[in-house]
């Protein structure tokens, strides 16, 4: 029996330490099996439709682009895309890696780079951060794109630029809104990398992300998936409460 434990908290361990962001989006595949929507538009998506995941009519969603610049299909509307809701810059930037590079961050050129890239390669808790499954949802490909790393809007979005999705990108702004099915989610997400890894948050984020949390509580999905990414990855994230 003590050996057992052992070796559980062993495993525990390693995935709690998981630097894999590949590992991570195949084991959310299997935590999504039998929950396969997205997370901004609510679409049903189907991962094993390689050439076309996303059921638009589910939920209404029109590309904003269905062409590329170069008049190439726009590929990303059709497939689901692993997003950050907390974009890796958000927290990369408290690295000196994604700030100023590192010595060992060269490229073929003899030439040094900075940002994601180096903090891939040379920062073990950087790449923790960004497997985190916990910060990790599916989302359609187009919209993750669009979003970039933009922070999230007080107001509340409109249909019209995705089509019946509720979820617009204010590209001069640098903002995007979302559902408010979605705000208690995004908050608990916050508030977990805020006291997990001491992310910095703002005074008005900080508090705005905590009156959504009290104002949004978890769905039933919400307490599966966070009970599902803990015996993965061995954490739960505690603002997920049941």
């Amino acid at each position: 029996m003590k050996l057992l434990l052992l070796m559980l908290l062993v495993i525990n361990a390693l995935f709690a330490t998981n630097e894999s962001f590949s590992h991570s989006k195949k084991e959310l595949r299997k935590i999504y099996r039998d929950h396969q929507r997205t997370i901004y538009c609510d679409c049903k998506y189907n991962y094993k439709s390689k050439k076309n995941m996303i059921n638009k009519n589910s939920c209404g969603y029109i590309p904003r682009n269905k062409y590329t610049k170069k008049g190439k299909l726009n590929i990303r509307a059709n497939r689901i895309e692993w997003e950050h809701i907390i974009p890796a810059q958000n927290f990369g930037q408290q690295f000196s890696c994604w700030r100023d590079g590192n010595a060992k961050c060269i490229n073929s050129k003899g030439k040094h780079y900075k940002g994601r890239k180096c903090c891939s390669k040379v920062n073990k808790q950087y790449r923790i951060m960004q497997a985190d499954m916990h910060n990790l949802f599916p989302s359609i490909g187009e919209l993750n794109a669009d979003r970039k790393n933009y922070r999230y809007d007080f107001t509340l979005p409109s249909q019209g630029q995705y089509g019946q999705c509720e979820f617009n990108v204010l590209f001069k702004q640098k903002r995007a809104r979302v559902r408010e099915e979605i705000r208690g989610i995004i908050a608990r997400d916050y508030l977990y990398f805020h006291k997990h890894y001491r992310m910095k948050l703002s005074k008005q984020e900080f508090k705005k992300y905590q009156v959504w949390n009290k104002k949004y509580p978890p769905s039933e999905w919400e307490i599966q998936r966070n009970n599902r990414i803990a015996k993965k990855q061995g954490n739960r994230n505690e603002f997920i409460k049941e």
